[in-house]
């Protein structure tokens, strides 16, 4: 391609819809690190564009803010992750895989709400007709990381999903694990093997992590 061309293309205006979509996301990484007190000054600086480009997208910064903490809601991203799991691993690699990105969702999702002030999601994150096809189709994709070897296992796939999700969250959440956080291999350890020792095994859980 011509050097006429490279700078035509780097030099193409955004439009209306991806200014909207650059500023959300500085505005998500800026929340993350200063919470509600990041100004606009700050979010233009990042943006690469002037404060007052901002007021053409959104009628003020509070909206910015909850457009950004929507965004950070969305299990776009968590999707793609979770697809690049490779299907010829043993189950409980997958699994293990899974856990990782599980968690790391989750803790980054515990401090933007912490940062953010924030108790509970919004309703519509979890309420909306789109919220709940989200739902849907992100439980097929997690009950696909277990694909055949659901016939291996003494509940149903989504059983074992759940459990998953919910000792991933609770042992990923600083105040509910008691600060104690439980590692991946602790995780899957503990749902697939149980911590009761059968007799005649002699190894035993992995050893205790701490992840303050």
């Amino acid at each position: 391609m011509p050097d006429t061309d490279v700078r035509r293309e780097r030099a193409r205006p955004l439009s209306p819809e991806e200014r909207r979509d650059r500023l959300v996301d500085v505005t998500l990484n800026l929340l993350r690190e200063h919470g509600r007190a990041v100004t606009t000054r700050q979010i233009a600086e990042a943006a690469g564009v002037a404060e007052g480009t901002i007021f053409r997208v959104v009628e003020s910064k509070e909206e910015l803010v909850e457009l950004a903490i929507t965004r950070a809601f969305e299990p776009g991203a968590l999707m793609d992750r979770v697809l690049e799991i490779d299907p010829d691993q043993p189950l409980e690699a997958r699994l293990l895989t899974l856990t990782s990105i599980l968690q790391q969702r989750f803790r980054a999702t515990f401090e933007l709400m912490k940062k953010v002030g924030m108790v509970r999601p919004a309703d519509h994150v979890h309420d909306s007709p789109e919220a709940v096809a989200v739902r849907e189709r992100m439980q097929a994709l997690l009950e696909a990381v277990v694909g055949a070897d659901a016939a291996r296992l003494s509940v149903p796939a989504r059983d074992l999903v759940h459990r998953l999700r919910l000792l991933t969250f609770a042992g990923s959440h600083p105040h509910i694990s008691d600060g104690v956080i439980l590692t991946p291999d602790e995780i899957v350890f503990t749902l697939l093997h149980g911590l009761l020792r059968p007799e005649g095994r002699t190894e035993g859980r992995p050893e205790k992590g701490r992840d303050a």
